[in-house]
Protein backbone atom coordinates (compact mmCIF):
# COMPACT_ATOMS: atom_id res chain seq x y z
CA UNK A 1 0.00 0.00 0.00
CA UNK A 2 1.48 2.93 -1.24
CA UNK A 3 1.78 6.33 1.64
CA UNK A 4 2.25 9.60 1.60
CA UNK A 5 4.45 10.19 4.35
CA UNK A 6 8.06 10.78 3.29
CA UNK A 7 10.73 9.23 5.63
CA UNK A 8 12.88 11.50 6.98
CA UNK A 9 16.73 11.26 5.39
CA UNK A 10 19.26 9.78 8.17
CA UNK A 11 21.60 11.81 9.80
CA UNK A 12 24.96 10.79 8.00
CA UNK A 13 27.83 10.67 10.46
CA UNK A 14 31.57 11.35 9.74
CA UNK A 15 33.92 8.53 9.78
CA UNK A 16 36.24 10.70 10.99
CA UNK A 17 35.81 11.94 15.03
CA UNK A 18 36.33 15.53 15.78
CA UNK A 19 37.91 15.80 19.46
CA UNK A 20 37.31 18.28 21.88
CA UNK A 21 40.75 20.20 21.53
CA UNK A 22 44.02 19.42 19.37
CA UNK A 23 46.98 21.07 20.50
CA UNK A 24 49.03 22.81 16.98
CA UNK A 25 52.84 22.68 17.64
CA UNK A 26 54.82 23.33 14.66
CA UNK A 27 58.40 22.95 13.48
CA UNK A 28 59.90 25.69 15.34
CA UNK A 29 58.69 23.92 18.82
CA UNK A 30 60.61 20.82 17.72
CA UNK A 31 63.37 22.63 16.86
CA UNK A 32 63.76 24.11 20.32
CA UNK A 33 63.18 21.59 22.13
CA UNK A 34 66.21 19.25 20.36
CA UNK A 35 68.29 22.98 20.53
CA UNK A 36 67.42 22.49 24.68
CA UNK A 37 68.08 18.71 24.79
CA UNK A 38 71.38 19.28 23.13
CA UNK A 39 72.02 22.22 25.39
CA UNK A 40 72.36 20.07 28.65
CA UNK A 41 70.09 22.74 30.48
CA UNK A 42 66.68 21.35 30.79
CA UNK A 43 65.14 22.19 34.37
CA UNK A 44 64.87 26.21 35.33
CA UNK A 45 66.98 28.03 32.87
CA UNK A 46 67.45 31.05 30.21
CA UNK A 47 64.50 29.56 28.30
CA UNK A 48 62.31 29.63 31.44
CA UNK A 49 63.67 33.45 31.79
CA UNK A 50 63.22 34.31 28.41
CA UNK A 51 60.00 33.43 28.38
CA UNK A 52 58.82 34.84 31.57
CA UNK A 53 60.39 38.28 30.18
CA UNK A 54 58.30 37.75 27.08
CA UNK A 55 54.56 36.89 28.94
CA UNK A 56 55.34 39.53 31.52
CA UNK A 57 55.94 42.22 28.21
CA UNK A 58 52.46 40.52 26.53
CA UNK A 59 50.52 41.06 29.47
CA UNK A 60 52.01 44.43 30.37
CA UNK A 61 52.34 43.02 34.19
CA UNK A 62 55.62 44.38 36.52
CA UNK A 63 56.54 40.74 37.25
CA UNK A 64 56.39 36.93 35.63
CA UNK A 65 56.71 34.20 37.42
CA UNK A 66 56.79 30.64 35.06
CA UNK A 67 55.36 27.52 36.86
CA UNK A 68 54.18 24.30 36.31
CA UNK A 69 50.38 24.96 36.50
CA UNK A 70 47.94 27.22 36.85
CA UNK A 71 47.38 25.66 40.39
CA UNK A 72 50.80 26.75 41.19
CA UNK A 73 50.30 30.12 40.43
CA UNK A 74 46.72 30.47 42.66
CA UNK A 75 48.63 28.22 45.39
CA UNK A 76 51.74 31.04 45.34
CA UNK A 77 49.50 34.18 44.98
CA UNK A 78 47.40 33.38 48.09
CA UNK A 79 50.36 32.34 49.96
CA UNK A 80 52.27 35.18 49.38
CA UNK A 81 49.26 37.18 50.71
CA UNK A 82 49.19 35.59 54.14
CA UNK A 83 46.02 33.40 53.68
CA UNK A 84 45.89 30.59 56.51
CA UNK A 85 43.68 29.19 58.49
CA UNK A 86 40.82 31.39 59.46
CA UNK A 87 40.72 33.32 56.61
CA UNK A 88 38.23 32.98 53.90
CA UNK A 89 38.49 33.49 50.11
CA UNK A 90 35.11 34.41 47.54
CA UNK A 91 35.38 33.15 44.07
CA UNK A 92 32.91 31.32 42.25
CA UNK A 93 31.21 28.13 42.37
CA UNK A 94 31.48 27.82 38.41
CA UNK A 95 35.33 27.20 38.20
CA UNK A 96 37.76 24.13 37.87
CA UNK A 97 38.31 22.60 41.42
CA UNK A 98 42.01 24.39 41.12
CA UNK A 99 40.34 28.24 42.28
CA UNK A 100 38.81 26.39 45.56
CA UNK A 101 41.36 23.70 46.77
CA UNK A 102 44.49 25.71 47.06
CA UNK A 103 42.60 27.95 49.53
CA UNK A 104 41.45 24.81 51.75
CA UNK A 105 45.22 23.64 51.39
CA UNK A 106 46.09 26.55 53.01
CA UNK A 107 43.56 26.22 55.60
CA UNK A 108 41.10 28.67 54.24
CA UNK A 109 37.45 28.68 53.72
CA UNK A 110 36.38 28.89 49.70
CA UNK A 111 32.95 31.35 50.13
CA UNK A 112 31.27 30.87 47.00
CA UNK A 113 29.42 34.13 45.12
CA UNK A 114 26.56 33.45 42.65
CA UNK A 115 27.25 34.40 38.87
CA UNK A 116 25.57 36.66 36.34
CA UNK A 117 22.96 34.10 34.24
CA UNK A 118 24.38 36.40 30.72
CA UNK A 119 27.82 35.55 30.80
CA UNK A 120 28.34 33.07 34.05
CA UNK A 121 30.73 35.26 35.40
CA UNK A 122 30.57 35.78 39.40
CA UNK A 123 28.26 38.79 39.65
CA UNK A 124 29.89 41.78 41.63
CA UNK A 125 26.78 42.13 43.81
CA UNK A 126 26.86 38.61 45.21
CA UNK A 127 30.59 39.62 46.24
CA UNK A 128 29.27 41.82 47.95
CA UNK A 129 27.00 39.77 50.02
CA UNK A 130 29.59 37.15 51.04
CA UNK A 131 32.13 39.76 52.12
CA UNK A 132 32.93 39.49 56.51
CA UNK A 133 35.68 40.68 58.47
CA UNK A 134 37.69 37.30 57.82
CA UNK A 135 37.71 37.80 53.80
CA UNK A 136 41.30 38.16 52.75
CA UNK A 137 41.14 37.62 49.06
CA UNK A 138 38.39 37.79 46.23
CA UNK A 139 39.60 35.60 42.98
CA UNK A 140 37.84 36.59 39.81
CA UNK A 141 37.40 33.78 37.18
CA UNK A 142 37.44 34.75 33.69
CA UNK A 143 34.92 31.92 32.49
CA UNK A 144 35.72 30.97 29.12
CA UNK A 145 37.64 33.61 28.42
CA UNK A 146 35.66 36.52 28.70
CA UNK A 147 36.87 39.20 31.73
CA UNK A 148 34.52 39.62 35.17
CA UNK A 149 33.56 43.48 35.83
CA UNK A 150 37.10 44.01 37.39
CA UNK A 151 36.33 47.83 37.42
CA UNK A 152 33.47 46.87 40.12
CA UNK A 153 35.09 43.63 41.96
CA UNK A 154 38.38 46.36 42.22
CA UNK A 155 36.30 48.95 43.82
CA UNK A 156 34.24 46.69 46.48
CA UNK A 157 38.28 45.21 47.21
CA UNK A 158 39.40 48.89 48.12
CA UNK A 159 36.65 49.53 50.13
CA UNK A 160 37.14 46.69 52.36
CA UNK A 161 40.89 46.58 52.03
CA UNK A 162 41.24 42.91 50.73
CA UNK A 163 43.49 41.85 48.04
CA UNK A 164 42.03 40.64 44.19
CA UNK A 165 43.20 37.82 42.34
CA UNK A 166 42.44 36.47 39.00
CA UNK A 167 42.07 32.90 37.71
CA UNK A 168 42.73 33.47 33.87
CA UNK A 169 43.28 29.92 33.05
CA UNK A 170 40.83 30.55 30.25
CA UNK A 171 41.82 34.24 29.52
CA UNK A 172 46.10 34.37 27.62
CA UNK A 173 44.60 36.82 25.57
CA UNK A 174 41.62 38.65 27.10
CA UNK A 175 41.62 42.35 27.54
CA UNK A 176 39.02 44.52 29.56
CA UNK A 177 38.57 48.41 28.60
CA UNK A 178 41.72 48.82 27.02
CA UNK A 179 43.27 47.33 29.78
CA UNK A 180 44.88 43.48 29.26
CA UNK A 181 44.51 40.72 31.81
CA UNK A 182 47.60 40.37 33.59
CA UNK A 183 48.06 43.99 34.15
CA UNK A 184 45.15 44.91 36.31
CA UNK A 185 45.07 42.96 39.65
CA UNK A 186 47.67 42.12 42.27
CA UNK A 187 47.96 38.57 40.57
CA UNK A 188 47.10 37.30 37.75
CA UNK A 189 47.30 32.94 37.35
CA UNK A 190 47.36 31.81 34.00
CA UNK A 191 47.56 27.93 32.66
CA UNK A 192 49.64 26.41 29.76
CA UNK A 193 47.47 22.92 30.23
CA UNK A 194 47.20 20.39 27.15
CA UNK A 195 43.94 22.15 26.18
CA UNK A 196 44.97 25.97 26.81
CA UNK A 197 45.21 28.67 23.77
CA UNK A 198 49.10 28.33 24.17
CA UNK A 199 50.30 24.91 25.95
CA UNK A 200 53.50 23.21 26.55
CA UNK A 201 51.32 20.65 28.01
CA UNK A 202 51.53 21.45 31.71
CA UNK A 203 52.22 24.55 32.63
CA UNK A 204 51.51 27.91 34.35
CA UNK A 205 52.55 31.45 35.22
CA UNK A 206 51.93 34.28 37.72
CA UNK A 207 51.67 38.12 36.52
CA UNK A 208 52.33 39.94 39.80
CA UNK A 209 51.92 43.92 40.12
CA UNK A 210 53.38 44.48 43.57
CA UNK A 211 56.86 45.07 43.95
CA UNK A 212 56.18 43.93 47.77
CA UNK A 213 55.71 40.27 46.90
CA UNK A 214 57.54 39.62 43.81
CA UNK A 215 60.35 38.04 45.96
CA UNK A 216 58.67 35.88 48.41
CA UNK A 217 56.59 34.26 44.90
CA UNK A 218 59.86 33.28 43.74
CA UNK A 219 61.74 31.88 46.85
CA UNK A 220 57.96 29.90 48.15
CA UNK A 221 57.84 28.71 44.23
CA UNK A 222 60.90 26.90 44.33
CA UNK A 223 61.54 25.05 48.08
CA UNK A 224 61.54 28.44 49.80
CA UNK A 225 65.50 28.43 48.43
CA UNK A 226 67.26 31.51 48.38
CA UNK A 227 68.80 31.00 45.40
CA UNK A 228 67.49 29.16 42.63
CA UNK A 229 69.53 26.51 40.41
CA UNK A 230 70.25 28.66 38.24
CA UNK A 231 72.08 31.16 40.07
CA UNK A 232 73.60 28.47 41.91
CA UNK A 233 75.14 26.70 39.02
CA UNK A 234 76.03 29.65 37.29
CA UNK A 235 80.24 30.70 36.93
CA UNK A 236 80.09 33.70 38.27
CA UNK A 237 80.45 31.97 42.02
CA UNK A 238 79.34 28.92 44.66
CA UNK A 239 76.58 29.49 46.90
CA UNK A 240 75.42 28.06 49.41
CA UNK A 241 71.30 28.51 49.52
CA UNK A 242 69.03 28.58 52.52
CA UNK A 243 65.90 27.73 53.10
CA UNK A 244 63.80 30.89 54.10
CA UNK A 245 59.92 29.75 53.79
CA UNK A 246 58.40 25.93 53.67
CA UNK A 247 57.77 26.61 50.14
CA UNK A 248 56.70 24.50 47.13
CA UNK A 249 58.53 23.09 44.23
CA UNK A 250 56.65 24.75 41.11
CA UNK A 251 59.05 26.18 38.38
CA UNK A 252 58.56 25.75 34.75
CA UNK A 253 61.23 24.24 33.27
CA UNK A 254 63.14 24.61 30.16
CA UNK A 255 61.57 21.61 28.38
CA UNK A 256 57.97 23.28 28.75
CA UNK A 257 59.42 26.93 27.73
CA UNK A 258 60.62 25.62 24.46
CA UNK A 259 57.19 24.62 23.77
CA UNK A 260 55.12 27.53 25.04
CA UNK A 261 57.57 30.74 23.97
CA UNK A 262 56.60 29.86 19.97
CA UNK A 263 53.21 28.93 21.06
CA UNK A 264 53.02 32.46 22.17
CA UNK A 265 54.51 33.85 18.66
CA UNK A 266 51.40 32.35 17.84
CA UNK A 267 48.89 33.68 20.06
CA UNK A 268 46.81 36.10 18.30
CA UNK A 269 46.85 33.70 14.95
CA UNK A 270 45.20 30.81 16.97
CA UNK A 271 42.53 33.59 18.34
CA UNK A 272 41.57 34.79 14.88
CA UNK A 273 40.64 31.42 14.27
CA UNK A 274 38.90 30.33 17.30
CA UNK A 275 36.41 33.80 16.94
CA UNK A 276 36.12 32.87 13.54
CA UNK A 277 34.59 29.35 14.55
CA UNK A 278 32.82 30.86 17.67
CA UNK A 279 31.12 33.44 15.65
CA UNK A 280 29.88 30.57 13.33
CA UNK A 281 28.52 28.77 16.49
CA UNK A 282 26.76 31.70 17.35
CA UNK A 283 25.16 32.71 13.99
CA UNK A 284 24.04 28.89 13.52
CA UNK A 285 22.51 28.55 17.08
CA UNK A 286 20.72 32.21 17.53
CA UNK A 287 17.39 30.79 16.26
CA UNK A 288 17.18 27.59 18.34
CA UNK A 289 15.22 28.25 21.01
CA UNK A 290 16.67 25.28 22.76
CA UNK A 291 19.88 26.71 22.78
CA UNK A 292 20.90 30.12 24.74
CA UNK A 293 24.08 31.40 23.41
CA UNK A 294 26.47 33.62 26.14
CA UNK A 295 26.72 36.91 25.98
CA UNK A 296 29.55 38.82 25.08
CA UNK A 297 29.80 42.25 27.43
CA UNK A 298 31.07 45.42 25.09
CA UNK A 299 34.64 46.90 26.11
CA UNK A 300 36.21 43.39 26.41
CA UNK A 301 38.38 41.06 24.10
CA UNK A 302 36.97 37.88 24.61
CA UNK A 303 39.97 35.25 24.23
CA UNK A 304 37.47 32.76 23.21
CA UNK A 305 39.32 29.45 24.86
CA UNK A 306 35.42 27.71 25.15
CA UNK A 307 32.63 27.66 23.11
CA UNK A 308 29.80 26.89 25.70
CA UNK A 309 26.41 26.97 25.60
CA UNK A 310 23.33 26.26 27.83
CA UNK A 311 20.69 23.40 26.62
CA UNK A 312 17.28 24.36 27.62
CA UNK A 313 16.37 20.87 29.19
CA UNK A 314 13.18 21.84 29.93
CA UNK A 315 12.19 22.55 26.01
CA UNK A 316 13.75 18.73 25.53
CA UNK A 317 12.68 15.35 26.42
CA UNK A 318 16.62 14.24 27.37
CA UNK A 319 19.38 15.73 29.87
CA UNK A 320 21.80 17.26 29.49
CA UNK A 321 24.52 14.28 30.00
CA UNK A 322 22.23 12.21 27.48
CA UNK A 323 22.71 14.87 24.65
CA UNK A 324 26.12 15.00 25.24
CA UNK A 325 26.37 11.34 24.67
CA UNK A 326 24.45 11.54 21.93
CA UNK A 327 26.90 14.09 20.74
CA UNK A 328 29.96 11.56 20.76
CA UNK A 329 28.20 8.72 19.55
CA UNK A 330 28.20 10.92 16.23
CA UNK A 331 32.34 11.59 16.64
CA UNK A 332 32.43 14.56 18.14
CA UNK A 333 34.29 15.15 21.36
CA UNK A 334 32.39 17.17 24.19
CA UNK A 335 32.55 18.33 27.27
CA UNK A 336 31.38 19.95 30.64
CA UNK A 337 32.40 23.30 32.14
CA UNK A 338 32.20 23.23 34.99
CA UNK A 339 29.94 21.18 37.49
CA UNK A 340 29.31 23.83 40.02
CA UNK A 341 31.67 23.12 42.76
CA UNK A 342 29.40 23.21 46.07
CA UNK A 343 27.38 20.49 44.07
CA UNK A 344 30.66 18.13 44.49
CA UNK A 345 30.79 16.07 47.54
CA UNK A 346 34.03 17.37 49.65
CA UNK A 347 32.49 20.80 49.32
CA UNK A 348 28.96 19.48 50.07
CA UNK A 349 30.48 17.26 52.93
CA UNK A 350 33.16 20.09 54.58
CA UNK A 351 31.06 23.54 54.02
CA UNK A 352 27.60 22.60 53.98
CA UNK A 353 26.77 23.74 50.71
CA UNK A 354 23.98 22.39 49.12
CA UNK A 355 21.76 22.42 46.00
CA UNK A 356 19.82 26.01 46.42
CA UNK A 357 22.54 28.21 48.04
CA UNK A 358 23.47 29.34 44.42
CA UNK A 359 20.31 29.48 41.95
CA UNK A 360 22.05 30.72 38.75
CA UNK A 361 25.34 28.66 38.92
CA UNK A 362 23.03 25.83 39.31
CA UNK A 363 20.91 26.21 36.29
CA UNK A 364 23.81 26.65 34.06
CA UNK A 365 25.38 24.03 35.73
CA UNK A 366 22.93 21.60 34.92
CA UNK A 367 22.78 22.24 31.26
CA UNK A 368 26.01 23.77 29.74
CA UNK A 369 27.95 22.07 27.04
CA UNK A 370 30.98 22.59 25.83
CA UNK A 371 31.63 21.58 21.63
CA UNK A 372 35.12 21.64 20.42
CA UNK A 373 37.02 24.61 19.45
CA UNK A 374 40.82 24.66 18.52
CA UNK A 375 42.63 26.19 15.76
CA UNK A 376 43.25 23.08 13.70
CA UNK A 377 40.04 22.86 13.20
CA UNK A 378 38.68 23.90 9.97
CA UNK A 379 35.08 25.45 8.79
CA UNK A 380 33.96 21.79 7.75
CA UNK A 381 34.44 20.98 11.15
CA UNK A 382 32.35 23.26 12.80
CA UNK A 383 29.89 22.80 10.01
CA UNK A 384 29.73 19.22 11.16
CA UNK A 385 29.09 20.16 15.13
CA UNK A 386 26.83 22.47 14.28
CA UNK A 387 24.36 20.13 12.01
CA UNK A 388 24.66 17.20 14.45
CA UNK A 389 23.67 19.74 17.21
CA UNK A 390 20.83 20.85 15.33
CA UNK A 391 19.78 17.49 14.66
CA UNK A 392 19.81 16.20 18.17
CA UNK A 393 17.55 19.35 19.45
CA UNK A 394 15.43 18.13 16.32
CA UNK A 395 15.27 14.98 17.55
CA UNK A 396 14.60 15.26 21.05
CA UNK A 397 12.56 18.96 21.51
CA UNK A 398 9.22 18.91 23.00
Amino acid sequence: MQTSLRKEKEFEISPDFIPFHKAWFGPEEENEILDTLRSGWITTGPKTKKFEEDFKNYCQAKHCVALNSCTAALHLAYAALGVGPGDEVITTPMTFAATANVAVHLGAKPVFADIMPETLNIHPAEIEKKLTAKTRVITAVHYVGQPCKMDEISEIARSKGVAVVEDAAHATEAVYKGRKIGSISDMTAFSFYATKNITCGEGGALCVNRDDLIDKIRILGLHGMSKDAWKRYSKDEFKHYEILYPGYKYNMFDIQASLVMHQLKKVEQFWELRKRYVDKYNEAFKDIEQIKTLKIMPDVKHSYHLYTALLKTEMLKCTRDEFLSELQKLNIGVSVHFIALHLHPFYRDAYGYKRGDFPNAEYASDRVISLPLFPRMNDKDVEYVISAVAHLIKKYKK
